[in-house]
């Protein structure tokens, strides 16, 4: 692993690091923030899962977490959203290929060589991180934005046990029902729409559910809101009884003005959850 920046932030240090991904079979990078209580031992953990066209940098500048965080004493990891390089596929649309992996392993042509996000971010990435970094892997939370928000509310209800917590901001909720999902799952997954249902929260709610507490924010001036369907998921929860806080914010974009004045709620309703 490559020390790419290390900055000191809010008593703690924000770095970005580069690893040999053996799931993803390239190069990945990813930011992570620990608070000042990380010197004196392992922290709980908080996931951040980008969108489309992000980075690992897009949250890590713009979301205002750190500062959050650092109150909190918990660390946040930002990955990027899909394998990078030469050699990884791509599109010359903006919602396929680099920076638009969806959180799935890809089965289909060109993608499957390259496109694991689903294995990097559920087994890769945490195993790195818990073997070289002051982290309790057993107080873990993830939460994220738009595609993001979709990866993080599918890992939570995929990987039972593993997050105490689980929230979004203008999650992708039904993508099975949506342009902004079948384009994607049909692209990497293939046509059988059954290998679909593991990667759509609506879905997920309706069979599973989420053994902890959610929440979610979604503007009503949203420009991709029926796209992301936030009515479904709330249907699903509402049918199941999921113990849930699903908000509507009023005149609230997509944008990143929108997470960074939400951010604060999010990191307090993990510590909440984390620190219990």
């Amino acid at each position: 692993m490559d020390i790419q920046s290390e900055n000191r932030c809010f008593g703690g240090v924000q770095g970005v690091y580069t690893h040999a991904s053996a799931t993803c079979k390239c190069d990945m990078t990813f930011g992570l923030f620990l608070p000042e209580e990380a010197k004196d031992g392992p922290v709980p953990l908080l996931w951040y899962l980008s969108g489309l066209t992000c980075t690992h940098e897009n949250a890590m500048t713009k979301a205002g977490a750190q500062a959050w965080a650092a109150e909190e004493g918990i660390a946040l990891v930002f990955p990027d959203t899909s394998p990078r390089g030469a050699e990884v596929a791509d599109d010359e649309a903006y919602d396929l290929g680099k920076g638009a992996g969806f959180y799935v392993n890809a089965t289909q042509s060109p993608w499957a060589p390259h496109f694991s996000m689903w294995d990097y971010v559920a087994t890769e990435l945490p195993a790195l991180l818990g073997e070289t970094f002051a982290l309790d892997m057993e107080r873990q939370a993830i939460t994220g934005h738009s595609m993001g928000g979709h990866g993080a509310l599918t890992l939570a209800m995929g990987l039972p046990g593993r997050f105490r917590s689980v929230s979004a901001f203008a999650p992708i909720a039904n993508p099975t029902a949506s342009d902004w999902g079948r384009k994607q799952l049909s692209a990497y997954l293939g046509d059988d729409e059954t290998a679909w249902a593991p990667h759509d929260a609506t879905l997920l709610m309706e069979a599973n559910g989420f053994d902890g507490p959610i929440l979610t924010d979604t503007g009503t001036a949203d420009q991709f809101i029926d796209l992301l369907r936030p009515e479904a998921l709330a249907n699903a929860v509402a049918k199941r009884r999921q113990q849930a806080v699903l908000r509507l914010q009023p005149g609230y974009d997509h944008s990143y003005f929108f997470v960074a004045s939400f951010m604060e709620d999010h990191v307090r309703f993990h510590a909440d959850h984390l620190m219990a």
